[in-house]
This record gives C-alpha cells, structure tokens and sequence, in this order.
C-alpha cells in the first residue's frame, strides 16, 4: 500500500512542462513547496531542472493513455491533482494562402484536442472531491485576431471557450478553471513558426516595444492565481508587456 506524504503541498501536473512557461511555472510550485508532475516530448529537459518531489515523464499531449497512466502513478505518490496547468502548445504563424496545411493540423491537434486531454484526465477528480483548479493557456490571440496568426488565434479563441463553459459547468462542484492569456513572451514557441517573414515580424515588433515577458511573468502569475483561496476563481488572465498595443 502507498503512504501518502504528509508534508507537502497538493500535487501539481504541468504538460509542456521542458521549457518556457511551463518549465517556469515548474521551478515557481517547487518553490512553493509542491510536488510536481511534469509531462513533455523532452524528458532530458525536464529533468534537467532537478527539482525535488518532481515526476517527469515523456508524454505527448495526444496521448489519453500515456497522460492517465502518469497521472495515476504521481497521485499514488503524493496524492490527488490539485493544480492542472494546461500549458502544452505550438505556434505555426504564416500567410494562410501559401501555409502548410500539416500546420493547421498540429495546431487544432495540440492546443485544442491537447488541453481537452488534459481537462479529461483530471476533471473528474476534481467534481468527485470538490475541489481543484485547472489552469489552460490561453493568448491574447484568443480575445482579438492577429496577421498571420488565423489557425493559431482560431485554436485560442477555442480554449478560452472550452475553459469558461466548464468552468460554469462545474462551478458548483467547487472546481475552478482559469484562463492564462498571455501576449509577447519570449519562449521556445517563436521557434516553432516556419514562416520566415511571420517569425521575423514577431521579433520586430517583440523589439519595438522594447521586448517580450519572460516566462517566469506568467508562472508567477499562475502560482498566484492558483494559491487564492479556493471560494475565488480568476476566470480570466491578460498579461502583456505594458508597451504592447494590440
């Protein structure tokens, strides 16, 4: 029989968890005293932050199976997920005329079906006890559109409507779930946009408003959000650089 540590805080799972803001978020729950499941295509990563009471496991977002089996095993460890951070995702901005369509698919598949994934793998839980947050990462491109950004903000526009008709499906059950809408960050994530000129208009205008966040603006902000008192739910999260206009 598995004997549950007493000693920490409640468990928290972060998919996309190797680099950028999850890896972020990651180093910002430890800090807080939290155990950790970390899931990702890059388990060398993960592993990379040595973070104490952290279970890494290469997981694709795709995976029902894979996401199950690893969350059974951590909250066999440290007891039930409390704070799921839906963070796994792609950008593949370009011209919608000449994109590659493979991109809209990769798009739709991780920052949609992904985050549905993971909600499925914890929601349940949560109702039955009454208790827990999940956290999906959103974009400002999920609240107004951007050049070169279609299939990206459709995807966005698409989990800021999945996160809030849950949230007030389950909201009597005590359940939260919140919105992180990020702008400009600078992460890995520009370097998942194949269009030359899509990428280099990210970065111009990145520097032209004298840069993006970094990663560790919205992990703090996810830490915060997730620690209020279970009675309040941020529903909804915009963090942009000040100088950042759209």
């Amino acid at each position: 029989m598995t004997t549950t540590r007493t000693d920490l805080k409640p468990l928290v799972t972060i998919t996309g968890a190797s680099s950028g803001i999850g890896a972020a978020t990651a180093k910002a729950f430890s800090q807080a005293g939290h155990p950790l499941l970390l899931l990702a295509r890059r388990i060398d990563r993960m592993q990379a932050l040595d973070l104490p009471d952290a279970i890494c496991k290469e997981v694709d977002v795709l995976d029902r199976e894979a996401i199950a089996s690893a969350i059974e095993e951590a909250e066999a460890k440290f007891g039930p997920t409390e704070y799921f951070i839906n963070n796994a995702g792609v950008m593949h901005n370009g011209d919608p005329i000449t994109q590659d369509p493979e991109e809209w698919d990769r798009m739709i598949d991780v920052n949609l079906k992904g985050v549905m994934n993971g909600i499925h793998a914890v929601l349940p839980g949560m109702v039955e006890r009454e208790s827990g947050t999940i956290v999906n990462m959103g974009s400002i491109a999920g609240r107004k559109t951007f050049g070169t950004h279609s299939v990206y903000c459709g995807t966005k526009f698409g989990v800021h409507a999945i996160t809030e008709t849950i949230r007030e499906e389950v909201s009597q059950k005590n359940v939260r779930l919140i919105t992180m809408a990020p702008g400009m960050v600078g992460t890995e994530l520009i370097e998942t946009i194949t269009d030359p000129a899509a990428k280099q208009g990210w970065l111009d205008y990145a520097e032209s408003i004298g840069g993006p966040l970094v990663p560790e603006d919205i992990a703090d902000a996810i830490v915060w959000a997730c620690q209020a008192p279970q009675r309040m739910c941020v529903r909804e999260m915009v963090i942009c650089p000040t100088r950042q206009e759209p």
